[in-house]
Parts: C-alpha cells; sequence; structure tokens
C-alpha cells in the first residue's frame, strides 16, 4: 500500500480576517489489487447522455454489470429516466431527483460518470449535475466512461475533471474508457478489445481509496 498525502485549505473566519491559509490533510490509499478488493464496496454511476440512442448509456450499464459480477453495490442513474431541469431557478435545487442523486454520491466511495462528448468536452447535462450537487463530489473517486465520434477528444474530459479537482477535491482515476464510433459494430455492439478495458478501469478503481478519517 502506497499512501499519498494532499492538502487543501481549511478556512476559517480568524483565517480569512488574518489572510491566512490553514490546511487539513487527507489520505490518498494507492492498494494492491489484493488488498483493495474489498475497498471498494459502493459506486454510483451517472450516466448523463439525453440521446435515446446513446452509446454513453450502454457503456454506463456494461459498467454496471462488470460491477456487480465483480460484488460491488452500484446504483445507475440515467438522466433520461429523471426529471431535472437546468440550474438557475431556485426550485431546481430542490429537485427530488437530484436528492437522490446527491444521497447517493455521498453514501459512495467511488463515481462513475458515462458521458458523450460534444465539441471537446462533456454534455451540459454532465455540468448540470454538477452544478446542483456539486458538493456531494468532495473526497470522491471519479471515473469516466466516454463515447466519442473520433480519436482526437480523450483529452477533452479534463476542464470537467479540473473542476472536480480544483473545487471538490475529487481524486480522477487516471484511466478513462474511451470509445468511438469505430469501436462499435452497427447493431451498438462493442468491440470484444473495448470490452477488457471494463476490468482494467475497474481494477485501477479499487487501487485507489480517499482516507477522510486522516487530519491534521
Amino acid at each position: 500500500m502506497v499512501c499519498v498525502t494532499t492538502r487543501e485549505p481549511l478556512q476559517t473566519e480568524a483565517t480569512r480576517r488574518n489572510k491566512l491559509t490553514v490546511y487539513k490533510s487527507k489520505q490518498v490509499l494507492l492498494l494492491s489489487n489484493q488488498t483493495g478488493k474489498s475497498q471498494m464496496q459502493n459506486v454510483t454511476i451517472i450516466a448523463t447522455s439525453l440521446n435515446p440512442k446513446s452509446k454513453s448509456q450502454i457503456l454506463a450499464r456494461q459498467m454496471e454489470s462488470h460491477l456487480v459480477s465483480d460484488g460491488v453495490h452500484c446504483q445507475l442513474f440515467d438522466l433520461r429516466e429523471l426529471n431535472i431541469g437546468m440550474s438557475g431557478p431556485n426550485e431546481n435545487w430542490g429537485n427530488a431527483d437530484i436528492a437522490k442523486i446527491a444521497e447517493s454520491v455521498k453514501q459512495a466511495s467511488h463515481v462513475v460518470f458515462a458521458v458523450p462528448i460534444y465539441c471537446y468536452d462533456v454534455n451540459s447535462a454532465a455540468k448540470n449535475i454538477i452544478e446542483l450537487t456539486g458538493r456531494s463530489f468532495t473526497n470522491k473517486v471519479i471515473s469516466f466512461l466516454c463515447a466519442a465520434g473520433g480519436t482526437n477528444s480523450y483529452m477533452s474530459v479534463m476542464s470537467f475533471a479540473n473542476h472536480l479537482m480544483l473545487d471538490f477535491r475529487s481524486i480522477i482515476v487516471p484511466r478513462f474508457l474511451y470509445t468511438q464510433d469505430s469501436d462499435w459494430s452497427e447493431e451498438g455492439i462493442l468491440n470484444e478489445s473495448i470490452q477488457e478495458r471494463f476490468e482494467l478501469l475497474i481494477g485501477d478503481m479499487r487501487m485507489i481509496q480517499v482516507d477522510t478519517s486522516h487530519t491534521e
């Protein structure tokens, strides 16, 4: 096991008044596959595409299947099935579906975003989830399943990932499952070579755990 200690600002009235920055620490534990097997027990999957024929929604369900087969409890949210308005109006922050997502994320150790890629970025529905539930993602381990059109958008989730890292101290799994149109058959079946990447991603997710009990 490797332990990496990170620091985040701890603001109080006194530190703000005196323009001081005090840091509290958390530990990110990098575990062996064997040691980490029991650490990832609760995963929230958020599938953000609103397209009825979405490929990223297929990725989300396949991820759920892999995790359940590995004995991991999952909760999948398909935004096409929910009634979530855009951030702005006050009533959208009290939305019942948003409350369910926020509570699921709070209870999870790991969160998976299944996202379509448009114009070198995740879709607006994914960003809207962060606007409405952002603090729920504090100290969570985040991974990505991406459905894009071509090969050149592999880094396109980084602005979204940076938002999670810098605003909520989320830990990003440094392996993305990225697909392009050529990875799918005309019938919407994923190439077998991509299928194998689910287990690689899950293996990396298992190796990363945030220990929020460690403070100083």
